[in-house]
């Protein structure tokens, strides 16, 4: 039997199912369905948007054999590069803020990448993480030219084209065109940029929806043209203050703000109605799909994304004290210390 006839790593990454989500489906009267991007080789949705980088850059003869893929991240994009880098050759930098998970940050050292840990501070400030991924890329490159990229996976829009290429059509095909709306949260916006294209091109009708978690600026800014944000929120790795070039120009027909009160509960209950164990941001993507489907009304298809798993989050999620500081509460099944 011939080794051709089994994927490797690389092509394990897409092609990932749609699951029911039978109790909140029953209840609104739509088919909500959730890409189960956790069944990636690196377990999110974000090893699409690293191959879409890295096949990129290897075409247009940016990225040499063995050279270096840096890249300022939250966790999961850090992740995706280096499984993407393992399996292809390449060494990997990743810079993270130092206010993410353990649990988060130790995952991404179990890879192997070297990964520096940077003060979280705004945007505008010249330590901010994705500012000095860029500087350490710059550096390699000045000391070995053609050596190393910086994946830049907020604006470099080849994030976005992978999603539109693999990831929309996937949900096109599945469905077999039968989707009335796409619903899921944005960081770099790559996900819904580029599935909102792939969906649009196919059929024009299709609403695309926002789900916002609060201490973001786009609910404020599709709602009332402002970036301007409120409130916080436990989960990480979604949010933003800026329009990226990979959401640039995105047609989002419906915009919902999703606090952690709505959220959270809704990562228990997929743990204990669909036996689905997923982090934070899965919590808003499905809230944002109920508010939709409850808009929409009975009888409406709607696709949104299962993005991780919730053992990434386990300092957070699992934490009775450090949820009871902020409002929010285990329930009572979950038998935990």
């Amino acid at each position: 039997m011939s080794h051709d006839s089994f994927p490797d790593t690389i092509g394990a990454i897409g092609n990932t199912p749609l699951i029911r989500l039978n109790h909140l489906s029953d209840e609104t009267g739509c088919e909500i369905l959730g890409k189960a991007e956790f069944m990636n080789p690196g377990g999110s949705v974000k090893d699409r948007a690293a191959l879409g980088i890295v096949r990129d850059a290897e075409a247009r003869g940016l990225l040499r054999p063995g050279g270096t893929i840096v890249e300022g991240t939250a966790g999961n994009t850090g992740i995706g590069l280096a499984v993407v880098g393992n399996c292809l050759g390449y060494e990997t930098v990743i810079v993270m803020p130092d206010n993410q998970s353990q649990d988060k940050i130790d995952t991404l050292k179990s890879y192997g990448p070297r990964v520096e840990l940077v003060p979280a501070v705004p945007l505008k400030d010249p330590n901010h993480f994705t500012k000095v991924s860029e500087r350490i890329a710059a550096e390699l490159n000045e000391r070995d030219p053609g050596s190393a990229i910086w994946a830049n996976q907020f604006n470099n829009t080849a994030n976005r084209a992978w999603h539109e290429r693999t990831t929309g059509t996937e949900i096109w095909e599945q469905t077999g065109g039968r989707i009335d709306a796409f619903i899921c949260s944005v960081g770099t916006g790559g996900t819904l940029a580029g599935i909102a294209r792939a969906l649009k091109a196919r059929r024009p009708g299709v609403v695309i929806g926002l789900a916002d978690p609060t201490g973001s600026a786009l609910y404020n800014y599709y709602v009332h043209g402002e970036l301007k944000a409120e409130g916080s929120s436990i989960t990480e790795g979604i949010g933003n203050s800026r329009i990226t070039d990979n959401l640039e120009g995105t047609p989002i027909d419906r915009a919902y703000r999703i606090p952690d009160e709505e959220s959270i509960p809704l990562v228990y209950d997929l743990i204990r109605r669909e036996g689905l164990s997923l982090g934070g941001s899965t919590g808003v993507n499905v809230a944002g799909a109920v508010r939709l489907a409850r808009e929409l009304g009975p009888g409406h298809v709607i696709v949104t994304i299962l993005c991780d798993g919730a053992m990434r989050y386990r300092a957070r999620l699992f934490n009775r004290a450090f949820l009871a500081e902020r409002g929010l509460a285990l329930p009572d099944w979950l038998q935990l210390d």
